[in-house]
């Protein structure tokens, strides 16, 4: 039996698989992230246009099926989600993080001034909201400019990650004035040297401050 803290990852894409694992080697590779994919969840969600009753009891039953493996945590990697997350987070004994708390926090820590590119629409809104409900808590009166890249998801998605990661870049550039800019999703982090290479402003990925701020939480 191991005595490494065993963290459960919950997907919605595949593509955000890889981000994850890579932050979790270079971040924290003392511990067991053990990964859950639904993939349907991602196209259900697009294709709905909202967050469904029945959508919220799938990342509910998720969650629960992460505490059942002898997960210490839960992250959710997908970013469409997050009041059905919070559900979960109610419902279970264990910490359970959105996406992109932990960068939130981490970009609040830089100025009220901040730059998000997305790839993936329907979870912009969302994101929005929950950038929202952060500044009030920690930097009442900052502001959120997303920059919604065209093709680059679908580009990563087709296996072309040489594009995707381009666009983002573009997109970064076109934020690069604020006081960081923000990769909004799993799969976006991927982008994140080609964003450093277009601007001198903070990049923040999501992946990199979850797993940072796991390991606070569990004193990893």
């Amino acid at each position: 039996m191991t005595n490494r803290i065993r963290i459960a990852l919950i997907h919605a894409t595949p593509v955000a698989v890889e981000p994850i694992a890579q932050s979790f080697r270079e971040i924290w590779p003392e511990a067991e992230a053990v990964g859950v994919l639904d993939d349907g969840l991602a196209l259900d969600r697009a294709a709905a246009g909202a967050l469904t009753d029945a959508l919220s009891r799938r990342i509910v039953a998720l969650a629960h099926y992460g505490l059942s493996t002898g997960a210490r945590a839960i992250l959710f990697t997908c970013s469409a989600f997050g009041p059905a997350i919070e559900e979960a987070a109610r419902a279970l004994p264990v910490p359970v993080l959105k996406p992109n708390e932990a960068m939130f926090e981490e970009a609040l820590g830089h100025g009220g001034d901040i730059g998000m590119v997305a790839t993936f629409g329907p979870a912009v809104p969302m994101m929005e909201q929950e950038f929202a409900e952060e500044a009030a808590r920690l930097r009442p009166g900052a502001r959120l400019t997303s920059f919604l890249v065209p093709g680059a998801i679908e580009a990563l998605r087709a296996g072309d990650a040489e594009t995707h990661n381009r666009r983002v870049a573009e997109g970064a550039a076109e934020l690069g004035t604020r006081d960081a800019v923000l990769l909004a999703h799993f799969s976006t982090s991927r982008a994140s040297e080609a964003c450093r290479a277009v601007t001198a402003r903070p990049v923040l990925s999501s992946p990199d401050a979850a797993v940072r701020k796991l390991r606070r939480l569990l004193g990893g």
